[in-house]
Order: C-alpha cells, then sequence, then structure tokens
C-alpha cells in the first residue's frame, strides 16, 4: 500500500488491540508519538503510526496503518504478527522449516508457505523413517507406524497434494493458493506435529499425576 505523504496532517493517536508479533499477546496498544493523516493510493484517509505492547515484559512496537473512516480497524502492521507455534518436542529442523510456512503466510507469501508446509511433512516421513519413492508413498507408510485420528491422516495428503500444486505452474487439485488454503492448511499441520510428537509428552505428565 502506498502513502502519498505530500500532503499530511499532524494528528492524536488512539489505542488500537493488535496481536503482538514479538510476544504473541493479543493487547491494546497504545500510542508513544502522534500519528499521521494522510491518503492511500485509492485516495482514501489512512493513519500511519507507532503503537506500543502492553505487555510489561515486551514493550514491543508495530508500525500501524488503521483506516480513517473508522479509526480502530488495522489495516496493515509490521512487523507481521504470527499464528502461534510451540515447538515443544519437536525437532529443531522441522520445527523451523514449519516456521518458515508461518512466517510466509503471515507475509502473504502463499506459494512459498504452502511449499514450506509440504517440506515439513518431507521432514517428518524422514525423521520417522518412512521409506518410499515420493512424498505420497512415505506418508502411506508414516500412517501406518503412528497413532493418529483418521482425519489427520487424510488430510496430510491433500497438504502434500497442496504443495504440490504450488510447486507447479498449473493448479490441478485447487482452483487457488490463497490466504484461506494455506490457514487451514497451517492449522491441520500444527495439529499433525501435536498428534505425532507432543501428545505423548502431556500423556507422560498426566501418568506422572496419577497415584501409584
Amino acid at each position: 500500500m502506498k502513502i502519498n505523504l505530500n500532503d499530511y496532517q499532524i494528528i492524536e493517536g488512539v489505542n488500537i488491540t493488535l496481536i503482538c508479533p514479538h510476544c504473541g499477546n493479543r493487547g491494546t496498544f497504545v500510542p508513544i508519538v502522534k500519528d499521521i493523516l494522510s491518503l492511500n493510493d485509492d485516495n482514501k484517509p489512512v493513519i500511519l503510526g507507532i503503537r506500543k505492547c502492553p505487555n510489561p515484559n515486551c514493550g514491543g512496537y508495530s508500525f500501524i496503518i488503521q483506516d480513517a473512516s473508522t479509526n480502530d480497524v488495522c489495516l496493515e502492521s509490521y512487523p507481521t504478527a504470527k499464528m502461534e507455534f510451540k515447538k515443544d518436542s519437536i525437532p529443531q529442523q522441522i520445527s523451523e522449516t514449519f516456521e518458515e510456512a508461518i512466517v510466509c503466510y503471515a507475509n502473504q507469501c502463499y506459494v512459498a508457505s504452502a511449499i514450506m508446509v509440504r517440506k515439513t511433512l518431507e521432514q517428518l516421513c524422514e525423521d520417522k523413517g518412512t521409506e518410499g519413492k515420493n512424498l505420497k508413498e512415505r506418508l502411506q507408510a508414516l500412517v501406518k507406524t503412528i497413532t493418529m485420528p483418521h482425519e489427520l491422516k487424510e488430510g496430510m495428503d491433500m497438504l502434500r497434494i497442496l504443495g504440490n500444486n504450488a510447486a507447479h505452474v498449473r493448479l490441478t487439485d485447487f482452483d487457488s493458493i490463497s490466504e484461506k488454503e494455506l490457514s487451514v492448511s497451517i492449522q491441520f499441520t500444527k495439529e499433525v506435529l501435536k498428534s505425532v510428537y507432543q501428545f505423548d509428552k502431556l500423556l507422560s505428565a498426566l501418568r506422572a499425576l496419577k497415584k501409584e
């Protein structure tokens, strides 16, 4: 979004609710300097400002662009807030790849995000030692060796296909590689990783609470 700063006004800023890109908490961000009122490339009034995270242990900043007609709708913010992702018990290589998928999604790079989701599945198969001449066969071998709901097993192959589509010029199985497809795909992949790597840890913690 281009902002025209040839003509602008300095105005008082207002609080706005955001998810912090630094600590991940949602809160009411406050202005730390005055805002700028100007026009975007569609000749609509927008507000530029800097906001501070209310979390006393964070205090991180966000550059924001607000819709001046409502004064409380954030059109864009930077750094971009990412989906929450807990890495506990997940191998480092896999967690780093999946986090890259989340970063690409947050920055609206949906094709790149889909490819990284597919790579996450490839690394999952490699970590579990499943064999096959392609990812489809390796996933088929994987679901025979792990315990998880049938729906997650079925969904992994759909994630593979989405990644295939993203890597080719023509889409064959999906109508688009867009925010909607990637939002669902990333949420689904998080559940797969939880099922494979994190549920055992939670079960062990629960068993430890049980009296002998």
